[in-house]
C-alpha cells in the first residue's frame, strides 16, 4: 500500500512538472516574438562627421557582442572614416579617447556605403519594395514575430534628420513607413533610437502601435559631441551614444535589466542635452520588457524532459574500416574547433622589400661617387 502511495506521489509530481514545462513552453511561444533584427545608420558624410561613424559602430558592436549575427543586421555608413587618407590608424575607428577602443574591429559588415546610404534607399530597406536582384544581406527580412531596432545618428532639426548634407528624411515620411511596416506585418514590436540635434521632433507623428522611441534631445535643443582626440583631431562620440554604449557593456544574454533602465541612461548632468522616450503607442510596460528583447538574440530551444551532463566531453563515433566495429573517441571542443588559434592567429610574414626610395637613394650616391671620383667624361661607361 505504501509502495502504490509513493508512485502515486512520484506521479503526481512529474505530471505537474511536466505542466509547468507546456505552460513556459505555451508562453514563449504565445509572445509573438521569435527573431530580432537591427537596422544601424549613419547619415554623415566628411571627416569632421567621424563621431557619427563611431556612434553606429559602437551599438553595431554592442548588438553583435549580445548575439544578433550579421545576417540580422543592416548596417549603413555614409562615410568609411577608417579607410580615409585623414586617418591617423588607418583600418580604425575608436569611441575612446586615446584610442582606448577600436569598434571597427575587423569583422564588421557594411551593408550599405557612401552614396548608396540615401533616404529612398533606407526607406526600401523598412518596407521591403527592393528590387528582385538585391541581394539578402541588404535586406530586413523580418516578419510579424521580428523585434526591430533601428538606430539613426547624424545632423537634425526640427522634424528632419539630413542624408549626406544633400537630403533629409521627414518625421512625417517616417512615420509613414513604420505604418506600412506594421500593414505588411513586418515587425513585432520596434524600438527606436535616434541621436540627434532636437532628436523627440522625429517620433513626435508616430501613430503605428508597438512603437518604443529614444532620442538624445528635446525639440530646440543639441545633441552635444564628447570624446575629442588630439591625435585624430576631431570628437570621437556624441555623448548620449557614449554613455548609451557604457550601459550596453554591462548587459550580458542572461540579463534581466529592463527598458526602464535604458531611460535613465545619459541624464541631463551627463548629457546637457534632455533626452526623451515615447511609449504610449506601446502595448507592453517598459519595465516588463528586457532590453535583450531588442539588443539580444532569440535562440532556437528544444524542450526536453532528458537530464543532459553539459559538463562531458563530446563524443565522436567512427566506425573502423579495419576492424569492422565501432570504435568511439573522445574530442573536446577546442580539439574540433580551435577557436583560440583562429582568433590569436598571426598574419604570415611576407617577403622584405625595401621601402619607398630606396633604390633611387641607392642610384643616386653610387653616382655622386662616380662624378666626384672620375667626373663626367667618364659618364658613357655606365649607360
Amino acid at each position: 500500500m505504501k509502495i502504490l502511495t509513493l508512485l502515486s506521489l512520484f506521479y503526481t509530481y512529474l505530471l505537474a512538472d511536466s505542466l509547468d514545462i507546456v505552460n513556459n513552453a505555451g508562453q514563449f511561444f504565445s509572445s509573438g516574438h521569435t527573431n530580432n533584427w537591427a537596422v544601424l545608420v549613419c547619415t554623415s558624410r566628411f571627416w569632421f562627421n567621424y563621431r557619427h561613424v563611431a556612434n553606429t559602430l559602437s551599438v553595431y558592436r554592442s548588438v553583435k557582442r549580445l548575439g544578433i549575427p550579421d545576417s540580422h543586421i543592416v548596417l549603413m555608413l555614409a562615410d568609411d572614416m577608417a579607410c580615409s587618407h585623414r586617418n591617423p590608424k588607418p583600418a580604425t575607428v575608436f569611441s575612446h579617447k586615446n584610442m582606448e577602443l577600436n569598434v571597427y574591429g575587423d569583422d564588421v559588415e557594411v551593408d550599405y556605403r557612401g552614396y548608396e546610404v540615401t533616404v529612398e534607399n533606407f526607406l526600401r530597406v523598412l518596407t521591403g519594395r527592393l528590387p528582385p536582384s538585391t541581394p539578402r544581406s541588404k535586406r530586413l527580412l523580418s516578419d510579424d514575430r521580428s523585434n526591430i531596432l533601428i538606430y539613426l545618428t547624424g545632423h537634425g532639426g526640427n522634424g528632419f534628420l539630413k542624408f549626406q548634407d544633400s537630403e533629409e528624411i521627414s518625421n512625417v515620411e517616417l512615420a509613414d513607413a513604420f505604418e506600412q511596416m506594421w500593414q505588411k506585418r513586418r515587425y513585432n514590436e520596434l524600438l527606436f533610437i535616434i541621436d540627434t540635434c532636437q532628436g523627440a521632433s522625429m517620433y513626435e507623428r508616430f501613430y503605428s502601435p508597438n512603437i518604443m522611441a529614444l532620442a538624445s534631445s528635446q525639440v530646440g535643443e543639441d545633441s552635444l559631441s564628447h570624446q575629442p582626440d588630439l591625435a585624430i583631431g576631431v570628437h570621437l562620440m556624441d555623448r548620449y551614444t557614449f554613455y548609451l554604449l557604457e550601459f550596453l557593456e554591462d548587459i550580458h544574454p542572461a540579463s534581466k535589466t529592463n527598458m526602464n533602465d535604458l531611460f535613465k541612461v545619459c541624464p541631463k548632468s551627463q548629457c546637457v542635452s534632455t533626452p526623451g522616450h515615447r511609449t504610449d503607442l506601446f502595448l507592453r510596460d517598459p519595465g516588463s520588457v528586457l532590453i535583450t528583447d531588442f539588443f539580444g538574440s532569440v535562440r532556437k530551444v528544444e524542450i526536453t524532459m532528458e537530464t543532459i551532463n553539459l559538463t562531458d566531453q563530446i563524443n565522436q563515433v567512427e566506425k573502423s574500416a579495419v576492424y569492422g566495429e565501432l570504435q568511439k573517441e573522445t574530442y573536446s571542443y577546442v580539439d574540433q574547433l580551435p577557436v583560440s588559434e583562429i582568433i590569436h592567429q598571426k598574419p604570415k610574414q611576407k617577403d622584405w622589400h625595401p621601402p619607398d626610395g630606396f633604390i633611387l637613394g641607392l642610384w643616386t650616391l653610387i653616382l655622386l661617387v662616380f662624378f666626384k671620383t672620375y667626373g663626367i667624361k667618364h659618364l658613357k661607361h655606365i649607360f
